[in-house]
This record gives structure tokens, sequence and C-alpha cells, in this order.
């Protein structure tokens, strides 16, 4: 037993994940990875995106795991599509080996709940898999520097600011410490470093924290951070 499968949880039914990617080798390893841990299941796998939509609806995973360049449908647009499904549709953790702001973008924007490159650890696609599972995003800090560093260069699409009517609606039902959480979110901070900055335990910060998903109608943090800087709550040195 691996040492991830060590810290595994003791109940509850496995989590159960969908492979997505064009090349058999690099499915089989991931397989191989997920399958001695005793809380995941791999219920299929799919080598193209319109194979990984039609199995995610047949077998319900609660994670898939989706390389971005496929023949046919590619990887973000099953994406988009898996996630329309709406309530009850699996999060979907990103892994590619291409590096490329324009990939992470646009995964966040498709609705993807993490990102993860392929150079990336066993232990890490393990913990990813079940930090998704528990309904938690995955941003690691890097990658929410990128998305900072990103919307601060000016004249860049993806830094500028759409908010709209629907969003304004929204923020007005956060209470002022909600919006606080909102902006600590935005900064990558996790529910710990949340409630260090703010005084709070964690469990009520946890509480704040699904308030604020509910109210902006997010899927996850991952979403928060794309929100609060597309529709400038918070601003990169503000």
């Amino acid at each position: 037993m691996s040492a991830a499968a060590q810290h595994a949880p003791d109940t509850g039914p496995p989590v159960r994940v969908l492979l997505a990617d064009d090349q058999h080798l690099v499915r089989t390893g991931f397989r191989v990875i997920l399958e001695v841990e005793d809380d995941i299941e791999v219920v299929g796998e799919a080598a193209d995106g319109e194979r990984a939509v039609t199995m995610t609806r047949a077998t319900r995973p609660d994670v898939v795991l989706m390389d971005v360049e496929m023949p046919g449908m590619d990887g973000l647009e099953a994406t988009r599509q898996i996630v329309a499904d709406g309530p009850g549709a699996p999060a979907v953790l990103i892994l590619t080996t291409f590096d490329r702001d324009d990939y992470l973008f646009a995964a966040l924007r498709a609705g993807a709940s993490g990102f993860l490159l392929k150079n990336g650890t066993p232990e890490e696609l393990v913990e990813a898999i079940r930090v998704l599972a528990r309904g938690d995003g995955l941003l690691a800090p890097e990658i929410t520097r990128r998305v900072i560093s990103t919307f601060a260069r000016p004249g860049d699409p993806a830094g500028t600011a759409h908010r709209g009517p629907d969003a304004d609606a929204a923020l007005a039902e956060l209470t002022p410490r909600e919006r606080e959480v909102l902006m600590l979110l935005a900064a990558g901070s996790s529910n710990a470093e949340i409630a260090a900055t703010i005084h709070l335990g964690e469990a009520t910060v946890k509480t704040h924290v699904s308030r604020v998903l509910a109210k902006l109608g997010l899927r996850d943090r991952v979403q928060a951070v794309v929100f609060a800087y597309e529709n400038g709550v918070v601003r990169p040195g503000g």
C-alpha cells in the first residue's frame, strides 16, 4: 500500500474516477497509480473528448482526469459539456504536459476544478483527486500567482474585467465578512490561512466559503478566484 493510501479515509464509498487521455500508456500509468489506493476506483477510460463526455454521463464518476489535446473534441470542450450538465456533474481535473497560460485560463473558464501538470508526483495526483472529491477546487499557489499576474497585464483579454448586472446583484448579496473571505480566496489563501487572517475558527470559515460560493453560483474556490478578478472585486497589488 502506498504512503498516500495509508492516509486514505477509512469510511465511505470510493472516489469514482474516469480517465480521459488519448495515449493508452498514459491512461495505464494513471490506472496503476490510482488502483492501489483503497479509496479510489477507476470506472472507465476514454481516448477522446467525445467519448469522455459519453462515458461521464454513463458512469457518473466523482472526478474526471482530463487531458487537453486529444483528437476530435479536445479536453476543454469536453470539460465545458460535462460541467454544463449542472448539479451532480463531476469535478474535472485538467492534466497536461503543456505549462501554458492559454490552456490554464481556457481550462478554468471551461469549468475545471483543478489543473495539474503531468510531471507532478503520484502523491500529488492522488491528493488532487481527493481534494476535488471533497468539493474543493485545486489551484496551486504558483498557478494562483499566474492568474494574478495575467489579470495585472494591461490590455490582456484575460485581464479585462467584465462585471455585468448579474455579477453586481450576486455581489450585493454578500455580507462584509463574506466579501472579505472572497478577497482572501482570490489571493489563494487556504481555509486555515483565512481563519488566521480574520481570527475565526476553520469551521466558521468553511461555512463562510460555502455561502460565498452559493450566493455567487460558483462550483468551488477555483471559480471564485476567476470570478473575483474578472469582476474587479480585487485587483493585483490592490
